[in-house]
């Protein structure tokens, strides 16, 4: 009765009102499972292909192909198959695109079909998604809440992408969000009394024309003091770098906020390293861009007994390049957006093999994303230390923590928390 009967694709909107890929999957038992995929801004070269449509309709950004090929060519080979058995589904898939990186079929028309057979399995069990996957005791995430944005995701003069409030010290996930948003809102506060703009980025964090990396980092260090916490022991900082973004290390260096010049890979490293000296930071991600490997072994020499160090674009998701990271002691932490891969089985795969090294794991939302709560589930289930869904604020990124919320309670007293182990 777990059997697949129908399989439907439809095109919706996604956070920044750009087209992107929602499933359903139907089951012969009646059970039902919906997901909707998002859409990276900022994105490793290695990911898998979000088929887009091109021409004049939507700015060229239409699924309409991703969702034919759900329908006309996808669908009629899923019918019948055990939704219960994830990785027959998901192989099957990835067979069916017949190419490395999911270009053919599209990793938007893949993974919406991955993650809908997984929700219409755990309804036909009557479990929730967090239940169905589950390896071991379920665990609350720590929250990374976006608090500054730069980068591609903000209109402003910050280059560093992310600078996240992280409340290391809750006792619990409810008592990590009421401490963050707290910060959060104290930061909103100062930002207003220095007449600077309250206007919020792709990712729910504040985005006001701040000039260099050390300006927000001063402010994030303000904003938890006020909110009444001690910084680096209650709530410390994380920050995105997003560093293929700001260069090419093989050509013109990196170009960094506060820098006349641009940066050479160590001396990039030893910039970070004076940062995290200065200031409470816990997490790096993306320090070097994505082909600086020689960088990134120099920066994991330097900080990585005292620093998480966490590959987004360097491994998207992907299991190959993590093993490649860990056979020469590069970061020691890894990004997990089960869209750079396509298939949920591929994600689980990359985490295990994470958590078998000993390299933590930060479920991860992207920049264009939808009501869709996957992740939080994911990231329950499969033991991630953290998770990256946004700022409390903007409905998309706070669905997520919404979601974490009633897991906390419907696991009542047996709820774990990652802070407090």
């Amino acid at each position: 009765m777990s059997r697949i009967e129908r399989v439907h694709a439809r095109q919706i909107l996604d956070s920044r009102g750009h087209p992107t890929v929602e499933v359903d999957v139907a089951l012969v038992s009646g059970a039902f499972g919906r997901a909707a995929v998002p859409v990276g801004a900022s994105t490793g070269r290695y990911e898998a292909l979000e088929l887009r449509d091109g021409g004049e309709a939507w700015d060229g950004r239409g699924v309409r192909q991703a969702i034919a090929n759900v329908r006309d060519e996808i669908a009629p080979h899923l019918e019948g198959l055990d939704a219960d058995a994830q990785d027959v589904v998901d192989d099957t898939l990835v067979s069916l695109d017949g190419t490395s990186g999911l270009v053919r079929l599209g990793a938007n028309a893949v993974l919406g079909i991955s993650l809908a057979v997984a929700r219409a399995a755990a309804d036909d069990r009557g479990r929730p998604l967090w239940r169905h996957l589950g390896r071991g005791e379920p665990t609350l995430p720590i929250p990374m809440l976006n608090a500054l944005e730069g980068g591609v995701h903000a209109d402003n003069r910050l280059l560093v992408q992310e600078f996240m409030l992280v409340p290391i010290g809750a006792p619990s996930f409810s008592e990590a969000m009421r401490m963050g948003s707290e910060a959060y809102h104290h930061l909103g506060h100062l930002l207003l009394a220095r007449g600077l703009s309250r206007t919020v980025g792709d990712e729910g964090g504040f985005a006001p024309a701040l000039d260099s990396s050390e300006v927000a980092l001063e402010l994030l260090v303000a904003a938890i003091e006020s909110a009444g916490y001690r910084p680096g022991l209650d709530i410390a900082v994380a920050l995105d770098a997003a560093a293929s973004e700001l260069g090419d290390v093989d050509r013109d260096g990196y170009r960094i906020d506060g820098e006349a010049e641009p940066l050479a890979s160590d001396e990039l490293v030893a910039y970070w390293a004076a940062l995290c000296e200065r200031y409470p930071i816990i997490s790096l991600e993306d320090a070097l861009g994505e082909e600086d490997w020689s960088g990134w072994r120099s920066l994991t020499r330097r900080l990585g007994s005292r620093v998480q160090l966490v590959g987004d674009d360097l491994f998207v998701t992907h299991a190959s390049l993590l093993q490649l990271a860990i056979d020469q002691r590069i970061a020691n932490a890894v990004l997990i957006k089960p869209n750079q891969v396509g298939t949920l089985t591929r994600a689980l795969e990359t985490i295990t093999l994470a958590h078998d090294a000993g390299y933590a794991t930060v479920m991860a939302h992207r920049a264009g994303d939808t009501e869709d709560t996957t992740i939080a589930d994911l990231a329950v289930a499969l033991g991630c230390r953290f998770i990256k869904a946004g700022g409390p604020a903007r409905s998309e990124r706070v669905a997520k923590y919404n979601r974490l919320l009633r897991i906390e309670e419907e696991l009542g007293a047996h709820a774990r928390f990652a802070g407090a182990a």
